[in-house]
C-alpha cells in the first residue's frame, strides 16, 4: 500500500496508483476541503501543493506523490498562509465558497514565490482558477492585502 505524507502526516492509503490524489484525500482521507470541479484540472478548486508547489490535485496521481509531502487548505501552515487568510477574511473574498480553497492554495504558492505581486503576475498564478461568482476583483485585492502585509 502506498504511503504518503499529508498535511506532514505519514499515511498509508489503500488506493490504486493510477488512482488521481483529489479522490485519495476525499474519498480515503476524508479531507474534503480539496474541492473537485471539473476533474480535468482547468478550474482549479482541487489545487494542492506537491511539495510546496500548487499543484491541480485530479491530474496528479498517487502513484506520482512519491515521498514528496502534499498539503491540503486544511492542513497549509505558516506565515503566508495566515497572512492569505486573514486578508481572505478581512476583504470578505468568498461569495458561494466552491472555489475559495483552490484560491487560496494557488495565492499562498504565489506568494511564497514572489512576495510583491504585480497584478500581471497575479493573473498569472491565478490563472486556471476559475470563479463562478466572479470575486477576480475581491481575490486580487486580498492578495495584494496579504503581500503588504508580509513586507
Amino acid at each position: 500500500m502506498p504511503q504518503i505524507t499529508i498535511n506532514g502526516v505519514p499515511r498509508t492509503v489503500d488506493a490504486d496508483p493510477d488512482t488521481p490524489l483529489l479522490w485519495v484525500l476525499r474519498d480515503h482521507l476524508t479531507l474534503t476541503g480539496t474541492k473537485y470541479g471539473c476533474g480535468i484540472g482547468q478550474c482549479g478548486a482541487c489545487t494542492v501543493h506537491l511539495d510546496g508547489q500548487p499543484v491541480r490535485a485530479c491530474q496528479t496521481r498517487l502513484g506520482d506523490v512519491g515521498t514528496a509531502p502534499v498539503a491540503t487548505v486544511e492542513g497549509v501552515s505558516g506565515r503566508v498562509a495566515e497572512a492569505v487568510r486573514a486578508a481572505w477574511r478581512k476583504l470578505d473574498v468568498v461569495q458561494c465558497g466552491y472555489c475559495q480553497s483552490g484560491q487560496i492554495m494557488s495565492a499562498i504558492g504565489l506568494l511564497s514565490a514572489n512576495a510583491r505581486p504585480t497584478d500581471a503576475d497575479i493573473d498569472g498564478a491565478m490563472d486556471g482558477n476559475i470563479c463562478r461568482c466572479g470575486t477576480y476583483q475581491r481575490i486580487r485585492a486580498a492578495i495584494h492585502e496579504a503581500a503588504s502585509h508580509l513586507a
